[in-house]
């Protein structure tokens, strides 16, 4: 069985209430990586896919989509260095982080959830910058250095601009659309709330995601290279891609 850190990652301070939610939640939580809990697992009997808002049943896939999602098409992301240790610890924190009192960039309750047969296949969020936006979060993983080179490649939304984030499937349910489903819910989402356009990154040389989001109309409007950043995390920098609503 993985023996948990109890110690606290620098990250803990970024958010209110996290210290106290990681101190109870990492000797509670036993959930198996990016899985429901078995008692919720039969969320539905039906066939085919379903797009559903993420539950706190969702959360371990929640923590999995954001850590696949800051890696990309690379071994380590800004997680993996912020909070150092191993694949299931870093999950255990997301985990936590996911279920803070306060919302923020990473909590459930912004994600939708595609679910194949009731599993969940694949996740993303969407948010507006202003109300749950990453600055407080980056600040903080700037403390461990290796995190500081992905301050070179943060790129400023427009005004109101509705931020898809977090994209990640499951290897076994790519190719079937998944992705291009989601975000046509999200932006509705977006749309209903009244953002004008919207916007989301993908790192230099993830050619297939990058591909992805042409399909469903974003288009490249920035694109930001940094030589810390690719010495750290082996992509030359990152490109912001924007559509209107």
């Amino acid at each position: 069985m993985c023996q948990v850190k109890t110690s606290q990652p620098p990250l803990t301070r970024a958010v209110p209430g996290l210290a106290r939610t990681f101190s109870t939640l990492s000797r509670a939580v036993h959930w198996p990586r990016g899985c429901m809990p078995a008692k919720e697992a039969d969320i539905t009997t039906a066939t085919g896919v379903r797009i559903v808002e993420a539950t706190r049943g969702h959360i371990p896939f929640v923590a999995w989509v954001v850590m696949s999602a800051n890696r990309s098409h690379l071994p380590k992301g800004m997680w993996d260095f912020s909070i150092g240790g191993t694949e299931e610890e870093v999950l255990r924190y997301l985990e936590v982080l996911a279920d803070t009192e306060q919302a923020h960039w990473a909590h459930y309750s912004l994600f939708k959830v595609a679910e194949v047969d009731g599993v969940p296949a694949a996740g993303m969020c969407g948010f507006f910058e202003n109300d749950l936006g990453p600055v407080s979060m980056m600040a903080r993983a700037g403390e461990v250095d290796q995190s500081k080179a992905i301050m070179g490649i943060i790129m400023e939304h427009e005004p109101g601009a509705w931020v898809v984030e977090h994209v990640a499937t499951k290897p076994e349910f790519r190719r079937r659309g998944l992705v291009e489903r989601l975000i046509s819910e999200t932006l509705e989402t977006g749309r209903e709330r009244g953002a004008k356009t919207a916007d989301i990154g993908v790192l230099i040389g993830n050619d297939p995601a990058q591909r992805a989001y042409e399909k469903c109309g974003f288009e490249v409007v920035i694109e930001k290279r940094d030589v810390e950043f690719e010495r750290v995390y082996g992509s030359p920098g990152a490109r912001m891609l924007r559509r209107a609503l």
